[in-house]
């Protein structure tokens, strides 16, 4: 599985090409970029040129007309290698999807060929590049597209899931002998900031009367909160599968899940723009998306060996996450976005976020018949 590394592209100004050296129109390590012929050098081979004024009027024209090229030249490069998103009017759709999540299942599958795949270790880094332009289309869990909204990314809400709140948890030691969340005051809890398990921490405080001040909150990112919860510089790490299945080793236990909590659905993103140029190709990759899910749900062991190499993880483990995490694609209704407000509702009440959003706006069901 690639990865990329995303970051807005650097877009640059028609004159910059004017303002290089003559021997080059962009950056050495651009494709399309190559040395002029002549390196700016005289067109006479290097003899020695005549002066006076007409031999003068006659450079000054020369170097106009280089410049001139020069220029062209740049333009030309701009538009060959300037911008990440210039692929989206090559035919491909740019989709962000994260490990293990519903469109893992369709890549690994080699269903939507005219994909182009770029994998984040969580929902807020896709949402950061759809900011960017990087992608037109991706998957996160609840949490993520509020803080994007809150963040003022651009996107609508297409696409959902069936609830599935067995697959976050809150992870501790037996040996500590926490019995329950409430146990778990004062001490120090992970997770990662803006993910569906910031909801679920929420949650997890309403229910035990208790609040952020009552536990001391470091937010990791799941490659740093493992070794620090399997080196015990965290208490409680809470997590989304296949990360949450990948912990559960002898001597940890599961202190709660999502159950009667939060819905921990996937929502499917989208960029105006995409919806504005790709319609009908983002209405039959959904399509695609939706019959893979569904032939994934009826086939559990087939499904399991396809992901298993694809997410570099033991079939058991595999198997285990995919049984409690994989659910239905569904259709977003109003329902739907009057679920999103309230978790809105609840960030903007406890500061999370800086100021209250209408996540209930973005909502979109013009592709509903596609989840029904």
């Amino acid at each position: 599985m690639s990865h990329h590394t995303l970051s807005p592209p650097r877009r640059r100004r028609p004159d910059d090409a004017a303002r290089r050296s003559d021997d080059a129109v962009c950056r050495p390590d651009d494709a399309v970029c190559q040395p002029l012929d002549g390196g700016g050098r005289s067109a006479e081979g290097g003899r020695r040129r005549p002066t006076g004024p007409i031999r003068s009027g006659r450079r000054r024209h020369i170097r106009l007309a280089g410049l001139l090229a020069v220029v062209l030249a740049g333009i030309g490069a701009i538009a060959g290698c300037g911008d990440d998103s210039a692929g989206a009017d090559s035919g491909e759709l740019l989709v962000g999807y994260q490990r293990f999540g519903g469109l893992s299942l369709v890549k690994a599958r080699g269903e939507a060929p005219d994909a182009k795949w770029s994998l984040f270790e969580s929902g807020p880094a896709l949402t950061e590049a759809l900011k960017a332009g990087a992608i037109d289309i991706g998957q996160v869990g609840e949490a993520p597209p509020v803080f994007a909204a809150a963040g003022k990314i651009k996107f609508r809400i297409i696409g959902t899931s069936e609830p599935v709140p067995q697959g976050e948890a809150v992870l501790v030691k037996e040996a500590r002998g926490f019995r329950s969340f409430a146990d778990l005051k004062g001490k120090t809890v992970a997770l990662n900031k803006g993910s569906n398990v910031n909801w679920l921490l929420v949650k997890l405080l309403e229910a035990h009367q208790m609040t952020l001040a009552d536990i001391n909150v470091k937010y990791l990112k799941p490659a740093e909160a493992r070794p620090a919860f399997d080196n015990d510089q965290v208490d409680a790490w809470i997590i989304w599968d296949p990360y949450f299945a990948l912990a559960e080793q002898p001597g940890v236990k599961i202190l709660a899940d999502a159950t009667g909590l939060a819905s921990n659905r996937e929502y499917v993103l989208v960029s105006p723009e995409a919806l504005e140029r790709k319609p009908e190709q983002i209405r039959r990759f959904l399509e695609t998306y939706r019959s893979v899910t569904d032939w994934g749900i009826a086939n559990p062991e087939q499904r399991t060996k396809i992901l298993a190499p694809e997410l570099k993880i033991d079939e058991p483990t595999t198997a285990r996450a995919l049984a409690r995490s994989a659910r239905p694609l569904a259709p977003v209704t109003p329902e739907i976005g009057a679920e999103l407000q309230a978790i809105a509702d609840g960030f903007t009440k406890l500061e999370l976020i800086p100021e209250p959003v209408d996540i209930a706006s973005l909502v979109d069901d013009r592709f509903g018949e596609v989840f029904r």
